[in-house]
Parts: C-alpha cells; sequence; structure tokens
C-alpha cells in the first residue's frame, strides 16, 4: 500500500514562511519524481513545484519561484517545501504526489502523477 503523509501547513501572516514536507512509504520508495500542487477556494488544482532525485533537476511554477524551495532527502525518501515571502493568495490546501519508479521527468500535469497525499493545508492571512 503506498503511502504519503504531509505535514508542515498551518496559518502564516503575509510575509512568513512555512516548512511543509511529505514521507512516502511503500513500493515508491524509489520513485525519482516528487511533487508539490495546490488547490485554492474555488480553484483548480495546480502544480507548485517538482524535483528528480535521477538528474536533480527541479520546476517551479512562475507564481512561486524565488520563493518556494523543493527539497529531496532519499535517504529519508521524503520531500519538502519551504515557502517565503507567503502572500494570501498562496492559501491552498497543498498536496504531495508521485510518479511511478519508472518515470524520471519532472512534469507539471497532475495526471502524470499516481499517487497522491490527504493534503495539509496552508492560510495566509493578509
Amino acid at each position: 500500500q503506498v503511502q504519503l503523509i504531509e505535514s508542515g501547513g498551518g496559518l502564516v501572516q503575509a510575509g512568513g514562511s512555512l516548512r511543509l514536507s511529505c514521507v512516502a512509504s511503500g513500493r515508491t520508495e524509489s520513485s525519482p519524481v516528487m511533487g508539490w500542487f495546490r488547490q485554492g477556494p474555488g480553484k483548480e488544482r495546480e502544480f507548485v513545484a517538482a524535483i528528480s532525485s535521477y538528474d536533480g533537476r527541479a520546476d517551479y511554477a512562475d507564481s512561486v519561484k524565488d520563493r518556494y524551495t523543493i527539497a529531496r532527502d532519499n535517504a529519508e525518501n521524503t520531500v519538502s517545501l519551504l515557502m517565503d515571502s507567503l502572500k494570501p493568495e498562496d492559501t491552498a490546501v497543498y498536496y504531495c504526489a508521485v510518479r511511478l519508479p519508472s518515470r524520471t521527468i519532472v512534469t507539471r500535469r497532475a495526471s502524470d502523477y499516481v499517487y497522491w497525499g490527504q493534503g495539509t493545508q496552508v492560510t495566509v492571512s493578509s
């Protein structure tokens, strides 16, 4: 059974920082590509960031580039998302997602990710 457990969400004032973490367990432990998506109130789920342990490449949505940093700890099979300079429009449920172990390329399409966590709420107050 595959499990992705997110943590680290919460309430923060605009300009503040939060760090999200996601631990993967099960047979996707060796999946190279792990990423984060988010879904704000009344919005569709959107790509935030992803990283591949295969080539070290990371990709970010334009809306978070230069404010967010994704990192991967292969030994612990975790992926983290450091979010700085948070804005009210960053308010959303953030989801951790993983591609199949055979997929090594970072993509932005939610449909490319087959395993998902339950999500963690991030609320940024103005």
